[in-house]
């Protein structure tokens, strides 16, 4: 299929991108890597008049570092850039944990971190490992600037917080705190494929390798990033059992609300959340005792 007619501005700046947004609103849409936006134009399910390529704005596909610890991702990194960075995935092991369960090495190689956030695709892992690290969106437009916490972002199946004449421009990661082990795992039918369910899990370890802190957050069985952090919170102060970190899945199973697929049945994904829980969860223990 092809798309429907529509005008193709290639921008020169990130103002100029903004003053376009500014002026079309919700008749254009930016293109970045296209892997998302493309599939469904050709399918009409998006209709926009306006296409504005950000891919000649220099700077916005950078990595830095943040004062203080963590880093500053722009919008137009590629997953391909972030795979093969050394010293990221050193930083950020659940980022580079989760990027090679991405789609395909092609779509890698063109997909953007920014064009995938914005999508807010509720089976895509990069939502779920944003909210499980507290990561925050630099969100930009010609009128003002402003910061928005990761667990806010995300308001529904393939809706942000984003409004009309607003862009995402960079992902500010916070430092891990010292003994944090984390860990990512899905399931799909075929290496590539959505996720059936996934879970992004960490968590922090006091001396006495007592649990005091961890999130635990699912993608593919909701709208939005199911963050089941709260029902976790039984691990902390105590050095996590093979128990208690089963009566985590448990409940993290009763809490979400998966809908199903020509995939997988509701109750098949719960299943899935359940046994995932409890592998990521222990998992990520061992990976915080030992300094993984």
């Amino acid at each position: 299929m092809k798309p429907a007619s529509f005008r193709y501005i290639s921008a020169t700046s990130l103002e100029h991108a903004l003053s376009l947004k500014a002026e079309y609103g919700d008749d254009a849409k930016f293109l970045a890597g296209g892997q998302s936006l493309i599939p469904t134009m050709n399918f009409r399910l998006a209709r926009p008049a306006i296409l504005i390529d950000l891919n000649r704005i220099d700077g916005l596909g950078a990595t830095r570092p943040c004062d203080g610890g963590g880093a500053r991702v722009g919008a137009l990194t590629r997953y391909r850039t972030l795979e093969r960075d050394a010293g990221f995935a050193g930083m950020f092991p659940l980022i580079a944990e989760a990027l090679p369960h991405i789609a395909h090495p092609q779509i890698r190689n063109r997909g953007t971190i920014g064009g995938n956030l914005s999508h807010a695709d509720p089976a895509s892992e990069l939502p779920a490992v944003a909210v499980a690290l507290g990561a925050r969106f630099h969100v930009q437009s010609t009128k003002q600037q402003r910061w928005c916490d990761a667990s806010n972002f995300f308001v529904g199946g393939l809706t942000t917080d984003l409004q009309s004449d607003e862009m995402l421009v960079e992902v500010e990661l916070p430092a891990p705190k010292p003994r944090t082990g984390s860990c990512f795992m899905e399931i799909a039918r075929r290496r590539g494929d959505f996720a059936i369910a996934g879970v992004a899990a960490t968590m922090t370890l006091g001396e006495r390798d007592e649990c005091i802190h961890v999130r635990l957050v699912f993608c593919g069985v909701g709208e939005t990033p199911a963050d089941a952090s709260s029902v976790a919170e039984i691990l902390r102060g105590h050095a996590p059992t093979e128990q208690a970190i089963r009566d985590v899945a448990a409940a993290a199973q009763a809490m979400i609300d998966p809908s199903g697929s020509v995939h997988a049945t509701a109750d098949y994904q719960r299943h899935i959340a359940g046994v995932l829980t409890e592998r990521a969860l222990q998992t990520a223990y061992q990976r915080a005792r030992h300094g993984h």
